[in-house]
């Protein structure tokens, strides 16, 4: 049996922190709402059962300006009729690490139609990177099939028959018939998996009334040692490790790892390194002191937040979660990435 993450999103506003079960999926599935209508990010159809494809070298439209990767590319028209295998070719090969099925990436993209070379959408004028899952349902399986494999810092090109892009139904809001292959090319900026950790420099405590959160960035939990005495009647938020990457937002969806104890007894009630899951989801989808504690604070950061009851679920906390009403919460976060 696994559980639910209490960080998924449930009526009334609690958390997403909510309540546990027997579901079987992943509970972090990242959102493609940061793209605006009518674009159509790569996010899966309703129903994908294909067979793995074929992946062959060709054929592909060339790129004509926007060579460099992180540039947005321009891309050809298609010459003749497209493959009804997968084609892929790595344009730049990067030197980071190798993608895996399940990994998160984050990445620049567009995407066009290959008859009419109709750029349907991109993420680089909006300046904002994808991060999204590389799971079957979470994503269209050409995306899946054509990064598992590559390096991180590459730039990938592929062309997606129906088959394993939006199927027959297509994508009319994106203008996408059932019969279009669809051309990509992705240049793959970072990558995350169950093992990835705050990536920063240890920040010494401030303040001794407050939790210690083990600075370990291997991968395995952080100890969470919690002080004997009152909890603070108001909320918490401080780096254990301070990253350098970008300033999240009120507004930012964030990829992270995470461990929450109880004040009260230090008893651990989720986790994300237990499940051996990241999760993602919108600070404006989760309970206050969520949204509180990691605006304003840098991706790459480990952060403590204690979360009195007013910030959290008060007397309301999720069924058969371990949390007892009026619970003050602490928590351990790695801000993986953001967008």
């Amino acid at each position: 049996m696994r559980r639910r993450s209490l960080l998924l999103s449930v009526p009334a506003g609690l958390v997403t922190l909510a309540a546990c079960g027997s579901d079987k999926s992943d509970s972090g599935k990242t959102s493609d709402s940061a793209s605006p209508a009518p674009s159509a990010t790569p996010s899966a159809p309703a129903t994908s059962a294909a067979p793995p494809p074929k992946i062959v070298s060709g054929p592909l439209p060339a790129i004509t300006a926007g060579t460099k990767f992180g540039e947005k590319p321009t891309v050809a028209k298609g010459a003749g009729q497209p493959s009804k295998d997968l084609a892929v070719k790595t344009v730049i090969a990067g030197g980071g690490r190798t993608l895996a099925e399940n990994d998160y990436v984050q990445a620049h993209y567009l995407g066009q139609v290959w008859d009419t070379a109709k750029v349907f959408d991109n993420s680089y004028d909006r300046k904002t990177p994808l991060l999204i899952q590389l799971s079957q349902g979470t994503i269209i399986d050409g995306w899946r099939y054509a990064l598992t494999g590559k390096k991180v810092g590459s730039r990938v090109q592929f062309a997606v028959p129906p088959t394993w892009g939006y199927g027959s139904q297509g994508n009319s809001q994106a203008g996408i018939k059932g019969t279009d292959t669809l051309v990509f090319v992705v240049d793959v900026q970072d990558a995350f998996n169950a093992k990835s950790s705050a990536k920063g420099k240890v920040v010494q405590k401030k303040d001794a009334s407050l939790p210690t959160v083990g600075t370990a960035t291997d991968g395995t939990a952080p100890e969470i040692t919690v002080p004997k005495g009152a909890a603070p009647k108001k909320l918490a938020a401080e780096y254990v490790i301070e990253g350098d990457g970008a300033v999240v937002k009120a507004d930012s969806t964030v990829l992270v790892q995470y461990k929450g104890v109880l004040w009260d007894s230090g008893k651990e009630f989720d986790s994300t390194y237990g499940r051996k899951a990241l999760t993602s989801f919108s600070l404006q989808q989760v309970v206050p002191g969520w949204a509180k504690g990691l605006t304003g604070k840098k991706v790459g950061s480990r952060v403590l937040i204690v979360i009195p009851p007013a910030d959290g679920y008060g007397d309301n906390p999720p069924p058969n979660s371990g949390i007892k009403k009026d619970s003050t919460l602490v928590f351990s976060v790695d801000i993986l990435a953001a967008m």
